[in-house]
């Protein structure tokens, strides 16, 4: 099988769009073995990494999730009982995996009738769950491919445009806030569940809303996502918004006052133009997202670890 398959007629369609599956055939692939990842995991800095226990529920509050009292590596080797969830997120970094990302994604631009490397920001993020996981209800800000690599994952996706699930208000974006949403049961009725195996894919375009859930066997995938033009330039708008909202001045929606999208745009370049280079290090890291937001910004470290020197 091809690195992606997939009917381009679907596609040139539901590109960037709505959501699809499709198929891959990177299931075999050396670079997704438990002792590969368990190197990979231990090359990465420790805020590029997210674990907690996986016995969730999909609308699970951000305070309640049960921690893990184990190191990165020992997750993934002891996967099969840990009871566990983990990401390991910006893997582009290393080569072997950006090399499987850039050809991936670019596979698929082609195939649905884009240019192959019309987008920007390229990152994987690989998923480490126990069986009978869950990641709890939330959006994604960048467009996304998620393949399964080992095990079964089912997903439900909710229709995006329906503010009844999901306000504005929370798509927009913060380091203070936790990616996850408020879930009613009642939204399940609304669900579209791709229900994926070893070589399956689903396309989830730009803040589509959904939670996943694995099967009865430990689970390994990955998220290939990148960004358009457009989808940088609304992330730009919704992250001042939850910036400045941070801080007590609420903000229209994208697109409900252009002028004023603009100056958010242009705040947002500057103001990174001065962060960025700060940011190369994970103690600096660390630190600018705990003075700008506070400490709920560093949500993803273990309460008892500590400061990155």
């Amino acid at each position: 099988m091809s690195i992606v398959t997939f009917d381009a007629q679907v596609a040139r369609e539901k590109f960037l769009k709505a959501p699809f599956a499709l198929q891959h055939g990177l299931a075999d692939h050396p670079l997704f073995t438990l002792e590969r990842l368990i190197q990979l995991a231990q090359s990465m800095p420790r805020d590029r990494i997210e674990y907690n226990s996986g016995k969730l529920l999909p609308g699970q509050k951000p305070e309640d999730i049960p921690t893990i009292d184990m190191a990165p590596a020992e997750v993934i080797k002891r996967i099969e009982e840990a009871n566990a969830w983990m990401v390991i997120k910006g893997v582009e970094v290393d080569p072997d995996y950006a090399a499987i990302l850039k050809g991936f994604v670019d596979a698929a631009q082609a195939a649905a009738g884009k240019k192959a490397d019309d987008y920007s920001d390229l990152q994987g993020y690989i998923f480490v769950s126990s069986a009978n996981s869950t990641t709890p209800f939330h959006v994604d800000a960048e467009e996304n491919i998620l393949i399964q690599i080992r095990g079964d994952k089912f997903v439900h996706i909710f229709e995006n445009g329906d503010r009844t699930l999901i306000s504005e208000e929370a798509l927009e974006i913060s380091p203070s806030k936790h990616r996850n949403q408020h879930y009613d049961p009642s939204f399940e009725a609304r669900a579209q569940v791709f229900a994926m195996k070893e070589g399956d894919a689903v396309h989830l375009p730009y803040m589509w809303p959904h939670w996943v859930r694995t099967g009865g066997r430990y689970s390994v995938s990955m998220a290939m996502t990148w960004k358009t033009p457009e989808v940088n330039r609304l992330n730009k708008i919704r992250l001042m918004n939850g910036t400045l909202r941070h801080f007590g001045l609420p903000q229209r929606a994208p697109g409900v006052s252009p002028a004023m999208d603009g100056i958010k745009v242009a705040a947002h370049d500057a103001m990174r133009a001065v962060i960025d280079p700060l940011r190369k290090s994970e103690g600096m890291r660390r630190l600018l997202r705990g003075a700008i937001y506070g400490k709920k910004a560093n949500y993803y470290y273990g309460k008892d670890e500590k400061k990155p020197v």
